[in-house]
């Protein structure tokens, strides 16, 4: 492969859609909305942008535009405009890549074809990595976020059934914290829901911090009374005096302490003996006050759910 492999740029030619290979469907996201927009005008104006790929030995494999081609099945649209990338897959992959920005394909779809680069074709992240003009980070960074879905999780975010933003933006953190399992269940319960990202986010809080109650809800697929009960909670907490809005913001500092607390502490960079001294003193300060502020706890959070 070469050190910088350019895309071919020889005219588009038409092909059966019967002929194509698409074995790297996979890798691409699928969005019912946007596919029924570009069906829409597909219908009024045919396919205007080629479909990409790799021709190799007579066989054409399909990169770029499956949603193009589905919309021609669906219109019963037997050729299509193609334009092969290159004659072998490491370097069609690599000239997708290059020249697709992240609009063009997300953060997932280009770790998937990280992913073909590294399994499939044999390639190391350094290679890749020269191969994109990308750092070594960035390629990590992409296949680390590929590697830590789970099956539940990949399907549902590959087949459009959940979306992408909000897994990567709302749920990865709570993973960290409350397990790949966990994140499964919330997944499984809102998939196909339809529901906006702030939507999501907003259940998502109520269901990795709430109590039990709210996420057996969630479970039951019983979502509209967790909904209203957030609907309820304002952004911006109009109507409270400043005493009150002084303990909701000390609440909300609170809570993003622990959880920086649950995160850091396991680290085996803490590990100096100054340190280890000063955390064991500050550790029996705050142990001793443990239990008052546990039931402070309990006696706000049982006040407040009275009204």
């Amino acid at each position: 492969m070469k050190s910088h492999p350019e895309p071919n740029s020889g005219p588009a030619a038409l092909v059966e859609i019967a002929q194509l290979d698409l074995r790297y469907e996979g890798c691409r996201l699928k969005s019912p909305a946007a596919e029924a927009r570009l069906l829409a005008v597909i219908a009024q104006a045919g396919i205007q942008q080629p479909l990409q790929g790799i021709e190799r030995t007579g066989t054409r494999i399909l990169l770029d535009g499956f949603k193009r081609l589905r919309c021609a099945r669906k219109l019963q649209i037997s050729t299509v405009p193609f334009v092969s990338l290159a004659p072998e897959e490491a370097t069609g992959i690599v000239c997708l890549l290059r020249a697709a920005n992240d609009h063009a394909l997300s953060l997932l779809e280009q770790a998937r074809f990280l992913d073909e680069l590294q399994a499939g074709c044999g390639l190391s992240r350094a290679e890749i990595a020269q191969q994109l003009s990308r750092s070594k980070a960035w390629v990590s960074l992409r296949l680390g976020v590929l590697a830590e879905l789970s099956p539940v999780v990949r399907e549902a975010l590959f087949d459009g059934s959940f979306p992408v933003y909000s897994y990567l933006y709302t749920l990865r953190p709570f993973r960290r914290l409350n397990g790949a399992a966990a994140v499964d269940e919330f997944v499984t319960a809102l998939r196909g829901k339809k529901l906006s990202a702030r939507q999501i986010e907003r259940l998502a809080n109520g269901f990795f911090r709430g109590p039990e109650s709210f996420r057996q809800q969630i479970r039951q697929g019983h979502l509209t009374l967790p909904l209203q009960q957030l609907q309820d909670l304002p952004d911006d907490p109009d109507g409270c005096s400043e005493f009150e809005r002084l303990l909701l913001a000390d609440l909300e500092q609170a809570q993003k302490v622990w959880v920086r607390l649950l995160t850091k502490s396991a680290d085996p960079r803490l590990s100096s003996r100054p340190f280890r001294a000063q955390a064991h003193l500050l550790c029996a300060g705050l142990l001793s006050r443990l239990p008052a502020f546990t039931q402070t706890l309990h006696t706000l959070y049982d006040h407040c759910g009275q009204t």
